[in-house]
């Protein structure tokens, strides 16, 4: 199995862990900057951010979770397997996290950005125990139609996204919204009005209240 490239910043004893999954052509440390403004809200937690498995087709300095056939040209059979090895290594990569800091699946929250996002809503619901919630931004909901019948666990979800996002359409915040409520989850979303495909000041902060709410700060 793959093993992810992560980094951490925070306490060295940590009471809680903030995940942060980055977006196709990214890495961990285009998001772990995001440690900067959140980290004297929550003092006593961890950030980390792995590096997708793959260099990205598109970006060389970048990395995938999985190929994008529109964007670059690969097949529908290449997207499935490297997101079925991306799932594989992301499941062993939270287990290490979660073990190395000595803590719960419930003082853990995951924030996905775009195929982050993705990667968030697909991979947690079907884990054995619930994190304390996971956070998307600008992404969608992948197979929505077989969720119900293979989500194990589910979590609290904050959807967020741009209405002028020209890369994955601001619909998909609604559709994901839907059937993650049809399957039994408890969703709350943000629109981040006038914000193309990117996190926004208010989104930024109302991704803040949840992660204090849903860690008890």
């Amino acid at each position: 199995m793959t093993e992810l490239k992560s980094a951490r910043r925070g306490p060295a004893k940590a009471d809680a862990v903030v995940v942060f999954l980055h977006g196709y052509g990214a890495d961990g440390a285009d998001l772990l900057g995001l440690a900067d403004p959140l980290s004297p809200h929550l003092p006593h937690t961890a950030f980390h951010a792995p590096d997708a498995p793959e260099r990205s087709v598109n970006n060389p300095m970048g990395y995938q979770w999985f190929p994008i056939p529109w964007l670059d040209g690969s097949s529908e059979a290449e997207a499935r397997n490297a997101m079925a090895r991306s799932i594989a290594a992301l499941d062993g990569w939270l287990d290490r996290v979660l073990k190395d800091e000595g803590l719960s699946a419930d003082r853990m929250v995951v924030i996905g950005f775009s195929q982050g996002t993705m990667m968030a809503l697909h991979v947690l619901p079907r884990r054995s125990e619930a994190v304390a919630g996971i956070v998307g931004f600008s992404g969608r909901l992948i197979a929505p139609e077989t969720l119900a019948a293979e989500a194990r666990v589910k979590p609290p979800v904050l959807l967020l996204h741009g209405d002028q996002d020209p890369m994955v359409p601001f619909e998909e915040m609604g559709l994901a919204g839907e059937a993650l409520e049809k399957a039994g989850f408890t969703v709350y979303g943000h629109v981040m009005k006038n914000t193309a495909h990117g996190i926004s000041p208010d989104g930024l902060s109302v991704a803040l209240s949840f992660l204090k709410d849903r860690l008890g700060k």
